[in-house]
């Protein structure tokens, strides 16, 4: 199997690095100072599960590679409409696109039977720029429960989890994903095929939609919001709404929102992602986390005053950063 990595930064080379130690045909896109450690030295991945080494071929260049079978996004959805130039020259006809995204997928309603087929989310898709650039009949869903971050140019860090769920749009069990799961299990990772990875894709906004803002507006961890009694029934309030949009669109999450919630809080003293990002001066995913989940409630006719509210506070946050 050949894969390109499209964003080989932190989850994107430790994914590469593992498909190539798996024994697939690698191509690891980058820039900057990590991409010339990677064609230098490689990549070493530093994990509690065992370190290991791979070499794959990295490049700034996707001109170099031509077309793959998989391209494995590891970009910010934010960057997805803008990544025209690195994605034509891999796309074949039947080219999948795993998109390593979190929240609300810019291909969420095709192959989605129901009133909605094939409606576009303007949160992630406004005006179908994302649908040009990447068109849906190329998307492969895949939803991440890995943590890893880069420890120094070509050295990444894996903290915890090893499982990459994907799946089709339409609900197939096709055979790229089967294909591609195969490959990611033997470098070690875990890749299932879901039919509807719409459920896995909500049981994770759950805690996302409402951990990550609650964090930015309060630059608290996870654990001081779920200690706290006031953001404690906010985070609940919000997960109760996003749940309720989830299951009016036939995607019910597989556990309760308690037990979610638990799970989220026992992370304990961790930033969100989106606190590291805006900590940074990093664009947020507010998008694909908050914003499109209050489109999808108005949709649907499901009342979120909650994540409403939480949208508004960060939108006015972000303006004012502008």
């Amino acid at each position: 199997m050949k894969v390109a990595v499209v964003g080989a930064g932190a989850i994107g080379a430790y994914v590469g690095a593992a498909l190539d130690r798996g024994g697939a045909e690698v191509h690891l896109i980058a820039r900057g100072k990590h991409l010339e450690a990677m064609r230098e030295r490689g990549v070493t991945v530093l994990s509690p599960r065992g370190d290991f080494h791979a070499k794959p071929h990295a490049t700034a260049d996707p001109g170099e590679i031509g077309p793959v079978d998989i391209v494995f996004l590891g970009l910010k959805a934010y960057s997805y409409a803008d990544a025209g130039p690195l994605l034509k020259p891999l796309l074949g006809p039947g080219t999948g696109v795993v998109a390593a995204q979190n929240g609300i997928p810019w291909w969420y309603f095709y192959g989605l039977p129901g009133p909605y087929e094939g409606r576009r989310v303007e949160a992630v898709d406004p005006g179908g720029a994302v649908s040009a650039v990447i068109p849906p009949a190329h998307a492969i869903g895949c939803v991440v429960y890995s943590s890893t971050e880069i420890e120094s140019p070509g050295v990444i860090r894996h903290v915890e989890g090893t499982r990459f769920s994907i799946g089709e749009p339409d609900g197939t069990i096709s055979g790229r994903c089967t294909a591609f799961s195969q490959a990611m299990t033997a470098g070690g990772l875990k890749c299932p095929v879901e039919k509807n990875l719409r459920s896995d894709i909500w049981l994770k906004l759950l805690g996302n939609v409402a951990f990550n803002p609650i964090s930015v507006l309060t630059r608290a961890t996870m654990g001081e919001i779920a200690a706290h009694p006031g953001t404690r029934e906010l985070v609940l309030a919000m997960m109760r709404e996003a749940a309720e949009v989830a299951a009016s669109l036939g995607s019910p999450p597989k556990i309760s929102i308690e037990r979610r919630f638990e799970g989220a809080a026992k992370v304990g003293d961790h930033k969100t992602s989106m606190l590291m990002d805006y900590e940074a001066g990093k664009p947020l995913e507010s998008g694909t986390l908050l914003k499109a989940p209050v489109e999808l409630a108005r949709l649907t006719g499901v009342p979120a005053p909650n994540l409403e509210m939480v949208a508004a506070l960060i939108d006015l946050l972000t303006r004012q950063g502008a």
